[in-house]
């Protein structure tokens, strides 16, 4: 079951973000950041219902308060990236936090690198070049030039980058508590102190037309319910086992690009996309 709710995650996920973008195209990313955790309140309020509330101790409050600025930083910079650039190409580098994450958890927690590791991440640098093959006519160097001229992708690499510090904090907080409570909990903090930023950055006040009204609902839905079967699935086996299928989102995200936004060289961002999938398989498996 497990598996099948790590699908769903991961489903949910890409449809968030496609149906993000799109609202994107009318509202600053500050009002849809915003709107996309408000309007997934109530699923994750009325799951605490159907949970005991674990005791908190210091360790949570610490993990917990530290990955909120952290994690509010992310969803800025998650949304304007998938404002600034296509979704089939930016997406994709989420896959990258496990490779910081080699990282961030040896400092953290002594973690060290295994020969499965080192091959993901070759496997993920060579996917990476894959999203933009068609520039290797100019040269060699120019697949990379491409990623780093695109604002979209450089971007999706801080958040992915951020996502390496908030998941080791977020393990903290999941151990001195419990998934589902964290999940919910966790986002209702993130949605309180985001709300006055939003507000701010739009002029004092937050203005929601009716005929926004169902296309965020339909947001907040799809966000709550990637939230609500991530802790789930997580809760039933290994987190790593879990994440890796969860990053099938990947080659959602790629399928929405290609029918939905009409986005060009699908090809060969879907064969570089499989390739650091792959690799990010081999990093989270092989630790």
């Amino acid at each position: 079951m497990w598996i099948l709710f790590a699908l769903l995650t991961a489903f949910f996920l890409a449809t968030s973000d496609a149906l993000t973008k799109r609202i994107l195209a009318k509202r600053d990313e500050y009002f849809v950041a915003w709107a996309r955790m408000f309007f997934s309140m109530p699923l994750l309020l009325l799951s605490l219902l159907f949970i005991d509330i674990p005791a908190l101790n210091a360790t949570f409050w610490q993990a917990t308060l530290a990955a909120i600025p952290l994690e509010i930083t992310a969803l800025v910079l998650y949304t304007k990236a998938l404002k600034a650039s296509p979704i089939s190409l930016t997406t994709p580098f989420l896959a990258l936090t496990p490779l910081f994450l080699i990282v961030i958890s040896y400092v953290i927690a002594g973690e060290k690198i295994s020969v499965s590791g080192a091959a993901g991440i070759v496997l993920m640098a060579v996917g990476s070049y894959m999203l933009n093959l068609h520039k290797i006519r100019h040269s060699f160097v120019e697949p990379i030039k491409a990623v780093l001229r695109e604002k979209g992708c450089v971007l999706m690499i801080v958040v992915a980058f951020i996502y390496s510090m908030t998941s080791s904090l977020g393990k903290v907080a999941i151990t001195n508590s419990s998934p589902v409570f964290f999940g919910s909990f966790y986002f209702l903090l993130i949605t309180v102190i985001f709300t006055p930023i939003s507000m701010f950055m739009n002029k004092g006040k937050i203005v929601i037309s009716k005929k926004e009204i169902a296309p965020l609902f339909v947001v907040g839905i799809t966000q709550s319910l990637m939230i609500i079967l991530h802790m789930t699935a997580m809760s039933m086996t290994k987190v790593a086992y879990m994440i890796s299928v969860k990053r099938t989102s990947l080659l959602f995200s790629i399928i929405y690009g290609y029918f939905i936004f009409k986005e060009e060289k699908i090809t060969e961002k879907a064969v570089g996309a499989m390739i650091m999938f792959a690799g990010f398989l081999m990093i989270v498996l092989g630790r």
